[in-house]
């Protein structure tokens, strides 16, 4: 029929490929349906099939835009991984995520459930929680080697996405410190090589291996060449640099072709903002630059390659992946299967919820939530929007007033989903994790309370300078201009003295610029702001400790140890602070409530260590700071205490070979050598001291150390050690 070649023609054109195969299929299809009885011989050549035992392989790329992919459209792109395994594979043009910061969004892809589900809203102060089925779980009962592979903190195993999974690998948290305003994260060139490893070591046997890459993160630094092949356009070369890192993964997959028994899904998190809208990154909004996702899937043996245009979604995923293994799926989710879509039936109209907290969470803002269906969108704000995001892909001009039908329309799908939702109320966080993430510029400050009724004043659109001014504030304190940085921070307080993550950043600043005094004050209002925020109450804690006032401190941090469910980092602050005031036995009990608390956490047993050296006891000392390493042999501190430890032992051989690992890990251990080497030299013990003078010299980072540098280098030279 007419309607048939009219479709057909569409299909045509979209299987129109530099690739020979695609275009024989193309005029394979066409010359069926001009012979006639084509409508069942399309109908066979879409349909899919399922395969029960193969093998997953889901891969997460953080931070990428879908129009970043070569084979979405951008011609500038060096994606070739990604294009190749979308020319072979299922790209879908039209999908979306739920959340645009990380951990909510995979925690929507690992369940198949909306945030308002499972109650996941930002990345910290969340949990995700056990009684949830995912991917893992429910793979793991069906005899799958469960493997996940992740490259940045916000998804490290406390967060609750590690259950399911024989092997979380994240041994880079924690492992070293997290230089200010940077988030801790490993290249993903190191994290397919840890994958590569354990898939080739699982043999025969199905697995499900989740693999998270972070490159295009801001701050954008690609590594070379892609740093010289993308001058001006450092995000889109940190995008070819995680392509790249996929080759590994990807090349043995693609490789066996028809033969593959491997179910490839790689899509985003989220997108990047790039400017958009005023946004520098994400997390404020959910405009298509955020929101907009890659979605491809792989399978040559299950379903042939094509461009899909049925909207597809996170909380899609799921359900399709255990489809295509035959596997059921479970009720009550909120997605559906992608197969029967690709197959050719009609999915009829879809709607995706989407939301963006931070600005809520994080700095008192208006919450945002909205709706998608038929391509148009609803953003519920003080200030509402609407979108008709075919003929307005860049969402410049808004609708809402306009056309108040539909608008209502999009609002009363809403209504259901938010009746639903669970609430924003956090869990219990590591107060150390929250500062962390807090240096993205999205990442929680605990506990800002929420408005009975927001106005324009509170919508994102109105503030979002305020995040630019807050962006700023990093990028100066990243290139080195702290003093800059400081005069930016106090303007960004002094315009909105009641959004408490620019005191804390402001608190940072004036310490490392020498002002504890100021430090402290800007979190005394942090704190007034929201007294139950364990994370300003910590760092208080702990900012009084090293001004001396460890009584008060301690007078601060018991409130909030004594709550229920107490943070990890008030309980570790509160022990620092009782081992400084002499009463060892309460600092320890304090530390052990906080391993009860956390224990994945090594660094909870240095900080037993430490209490131990502090007290005279370095029998004690050494097994805690063996026992961190034994549990996590990455965390720098735990070598250079270790190290410390056998120093004053006598033992030099085997603490410079402490020392060692740990500046490997972590170069700013350095600065813990220098003092290693003057408190044995002023202990009149030179020889003892040189060797770590020398070890300080060859491995400080000179911009950081130039000074001292220096000087030890004047005392090699003009203080050669006694004799033995």
């Amino acid at each position: 029929t007419s309607a048939n070649i009219t479709g057909l023609a569409r299909r045509t054109r979209e299987l129109e490929a530099p690739h020979r195969t695609r275009r024989a299929a193309a005029i394979a299809i066409l010359a069926a349906v001009l012979v006639g009885g084509g409508g069942l011989w399309i109908r066979s050549q879409r349909a899919v099939r399922r395969e029960a035992g193969s093998s997953v392989l889901l891969i997460t790329v953080d931070t990428l835009r879908a129009d970043a992919v070569g084979a979405y459209g951008n011609a500038l792109a060096m994606t070739p991984w990604m294009d190749r395994l979308a020319a072979a594979g299922l790209r879908f043009d039209d999908a979306h995520a739920h959340n645009v910061v990380t951990l909510p969004s995979h925690a929507n892809i690992l369940s198949g459930r909306y945030p308002v589900d499972h109650g996941v809203r930002d990345n910290s102060g969340f949990r995700f929680p056990a009684g949830i089925e995912t991917l893992a779980t429910i793979l793991k009962t069906r005899g799958y080697a469960t493997g996940a592979f992740v490259s940045a903190f916000p998804l490290a195993s406390r967060f609750g996405l590690a259950r399911g999974f024989d092997v979380y690998d994240d041994d880079f948290v924690d492992a070293a410190a997290r230089p200010a305003f940077l988030e801790q994260e490993r290249r993903g060139t190191e994290t397919v090589a840890n994958a590569r490893r354990w898939l080739e070591a699982q043999g025969a046997r199905p697995v499900f291996c989740w693999v998270h890459i972070y490159e295009p993160h801001a701050p954008y630094l690609p590594v070379e060449p892609f740093a010289s092949r993308f001058p001006g356009h450092a995000y889109q070369g940190e995008v070819a640099a995680a392509d790249a890192a996929l080759g590994p993964l990807l090349d043995p997959v693609l490789a066996r072709g028809d033969n593959a028994r491997t179910l490839v899904v790689l899509t985003a998190d989220h997108g990047e903002s790039l400017g958009e809208h005023g946004e520098a990154t994400h997390g404020i909004f959910a405009y298509e630059a955020t929101l907009r996702v890659p979605l491809i899937i792989y399978q040559p043996r299950l379903f042939r390659p094509s461009v899909e245009r049925e909207p597809a979604r996170h909380v899609d995923l799921l359900p399709t992946i255990l489809d295509a293994l035959a596997l059921p799926v479970p009720e009550g989710l909120p997605g559906r299967s992608l197969l029967p879509a690709i197959a050719g039936a009609p999915a009829g109209a879809i709607t995706s919820y989407f939301e963006a907290l931070s600005g809520q969470l994080n700095r008192g803002w208006a919450p945002l939530h909205g709706v998608i269906r038929d391509r148009t969108k609803y953003i519920d704000l003080p200030i509402p929007e609407l979108y008709d995001l075919d003929r307005d892909a860049k969402e410049t001009t808004n609708l809402a007033f306009a056309q108040p039908r539909q608008m209502d329309a999009l609002r009363a799908l809403l209504a259901p989903l938010r009746a639903a939702d669970r609430g924003v109320g956090r869990a219990p966080e590591s107060a150390g994790a929250r500062e962390r993430l807090r240096s993205l510029g999205y990442a929680s400050v605990g506990a800002m309370p929420a408005k009975a009724r927001y106005t324009e004043e509170d919508d994102p659109k109105r503030l979002v300078s305020l995040d630019s001014m807050l962006q700023e504030v990093i990028d100066l304190h990243a290139r080195g201009d702290l003093r800059s940085a400081l005069l930016r921070c106090r303007e960004l307080v002094r315009r909105r003295p009641d959004m408490a993550i620019s005191l804390l950043h402001l608190a940072h600043l004036e310490r490392e610029s020498g002002n504890l005094s100021a430090a402290i004050e800007a979190l005394h209002e942090a704190v007034a702001l929201a007294p139950d925020d364990p994370t300003a109450v910590s760092l208080l804690g702990g900012y009084l400790t090293e001004a001396g006032r460890a009584r008060e401190a301690v007078d601060i941090l018991d409130a909030a140890a004594r709550r229920e469910d107490p943070d990890v980092e008030v309980l570790i602050a509160r022990g620092l602070a009782l081992a400084r005031m002499g009463r060892r036995e309460e600092a320890l009990a304090s530390l052990a409530r906080a391993r009860e608390t956390d224990p994945s956490n090594a660094m909870v047993l240095v900080n037993v260590g430490t209490v131990h050296l502090m007290s005279g006891d370095p029998a004690h000392a050494r097994e805690a700071f063996e026992a961190a390493l034994l549990q996590n042999p990455q965390v720098a501190r735990a070598h250079s205490s270790l190290g410390f430890v056998l120093a004053e032992s006598g033992r030099g051989g085997d603490a410079l070979a402490q020392w060692r690992k740990a500046i490997a890990i972590d170069p700013a251990e350095s600065g813990k050598l220098l003092a290693l080497g003057m408190l044995l030299d002023q202990r009149g013990r030179a020889a003892e001291a040189r060797p770590y003078f020398e070890l300080f010299v060859a491995s400080a980072p000179p911009e950081g150390y130039a000074r001292d540098i220096a000087r030890v280098r004047a005392w090699l030279v003009g203080r050669p050690p006694a004799a033995p």
